[in-house]
């Protein structure tokens, strides 16, 4: 598409990329407007009637007319080649990326969890290497499992190196559960260098619990695997959590909610002051506890698990309330051999669902198209907040001058169903087979380049960056 006919050219250098036509949504703002791109930079964002820069012979155009024109998807949760057990998921960063990509995500946030033996440091070092083989950039999150003598330094280390947020779990005995203790210190030492808790809350010892009755019942195989995390297992640990938090003045940040009340008492901790946010995901939007009587139960095995419906309502209540503040993926691929072949203990069995690929279209689709959610907080939701709690904002996250030129161009009047076969992650598999999802990307530009045209991929691997994240956070509140 050419230029429309009477523009003008503003003096200054000439730029790379256009794109026109379109509706710019950032968080709070929606209005048309021409985006322009010169290297990896926004560098004008045109009003209509505005002056447009000067072109080059080069200059690429993108017509964006009658789509969403929305900064880059900012994953804040995926599972990225993640081996915990004798399990491993299927990805690489490659893989992983390229299907971002073509959900409309442009950074992606993994997870550098040691394994026994490791030091949380050293995993940071090696994935932050890993993510420069990747098709867009990725940030991390640290994790600490075990307190011990050289905890803290590490802590100071992961910070230099732009490691800013570690994941702690509450559960998951003697794999990646951290003790009372060793939550206590971490959090601790996170207000010392303006970092933040990244918190997987269930409380073991109520899951443990009820797996023990359960196995004296109705057994652990995938179907009953709702009754072994309860909703009561996920509030009674946000709860814990919070009053740490809370004592200490430190933010906190929780992982995957799946019920309106764990939402609710972020909200009620906030209230009192507490720096405190909720992330949910895509399937505890959508999908719900019937799944698991299904003839496949074992493949919507996830932690917290799916809730049922009346919880689903109430969790997209509170979302479209405001009261969530990301949504992240939680993407964790594997395939069905893997989940069938221990899909009698759920105990044993790996649990997580694909969904980098999937999270933008399922979002938009439950809350903007069904839910009347206006377009700006979806991208507040999926973007915008994202990039501020992880310390990517206003390099990722928005369209503005000076930001990273990631964009993705969203075909919000386009039905597509979702067939396994026809997604990019390493799976065969998809939880929402056969579902009809608006939103997907037509044009997809990460740091200046257009790396999916018209949904086909136009990129290479090894174009990623590993970022490190600023400080987001000083005295324990966000910047």
């Amino acid at each position: 598409m050419s230029i429309p006919a009477g523009s003008v050219e503003a003096a200054g250098p000439p730029v790379d990329l256009i794109i026109l036509g379109g509706e710019v949504v950032n968080d709070g703002l929606r209005h048309h407007a021409t985006v322009c791109i010169t290297g990896e930079r926004i560098t004008h964002v045109v009003l209509p009637g505005g002056p447009l820069p000067a072109k080059h012979a080069g200059t690429r155009v993108i017509d964006a007319t009658d789509q969403l024109v929305v900064p880059g998807g900012v994953d804040p949760h995926t599972h990225i080649n993640m081996s915990i057990g004798e399990w491993t998921t299927r990805d690489d960063y490659a893989s992983a990326t390229r299907a971002a990509l073509h959900g409309g995500t442009t950074t992606v946030v993994d997870f550098a969890i040691p394994v026994a033996g490791e030091r949380p440091v050293d995993v940071v070092r090696e994935r932050q290497q890993m993510a420069t083989e990747g098709y867009c950039d990725a940030a991390l999150h640290g994790c600490v499992v075990t307190w011990d003598a050289t905890t803290y330094d590490q802590l100071v280390e992961m910070a230099d190196l732009g490691v800013r947020t570690i994941k702690l779990f509450t559960t998951y005995r003697d794999v990646l559960m951290a003790s009372d203790s060793t939550v206590l210190r971490v959090m601790e030492a996170l207000s010392q260098i303006d970092g933040m808790a990244v918190v997987h809350a269930e409380a073991n010892h109520l899951i443990e619990a009820q797996e023990a009755q359960l196995l004296t019942s109705s057994g652990l195989d995938a179907c009953h695997h709702a009754q072994t995390r309860t909703e009561l297992a996920e509030l009674d640990a946000v709860e814990r959590v919070l009053s740490i938090a809370e004592h200490l003045d430190v933010p906190v940040y929780f992982v995957h909610q799946s019920t309106e009340e764990a939402v609710g008492a972020v909200r009620a901790a906030r209230a009192r002051g507490v720096d405190a946010y909720s992330e949910t995901c895509p399937h505890y939007l959508s999908l719900d506890a019937g799944a698991y009587k299904s003839a496949a139960p074992e493949l919507f095995v996830c932690c917290p698990p799916l809730r049922p419906r009346e919880t689903v309502d109430g969790l997209r209540r509170a979302t479209l309330a405001f009261d969530v503040h990301t949504i992240g993926s939680d993407h964790c691929c594997y395939s069905t051999g893997q989940k069938e072949l221990l899909r009698d203990d759920v105990r044993a069995m790996p649990a997580g669902l694909p969904g980098v690929e999937t999270r933008l279209p399922v979002a938009y689709t439950e809350l903007v198209a069904e839910g009347g959610l206006p377009v700006e907080r979806f991208v507040a939701l999926v973007a915008a907040n994202p990039a501020r709690l992880n310390g990517l904002y206003p390099r990722k996250g928005v369209i503005a001058p000076g930001s990273d030129a990631d964009i993705a161009v969203l075909d919000v009047s386009t039905p597509r169903v979702v067939r396994a076969q026809e997604l990019h992650m390493e799976t065969d598999y998809s939880p929402y087979e056969g579902r009809t999802l608006l939103g997907w990307p037509s044009f997809v530009v990460a740091r200046g380049e257009v790396v999916v045209y018209e949904g086909e991929l136009t990129a290479e691997p090894g174009r990623g960056r590993a970022l490190e994240a600023a400080p987001c956070f000083s005295n324990g509140r966000l910047c």
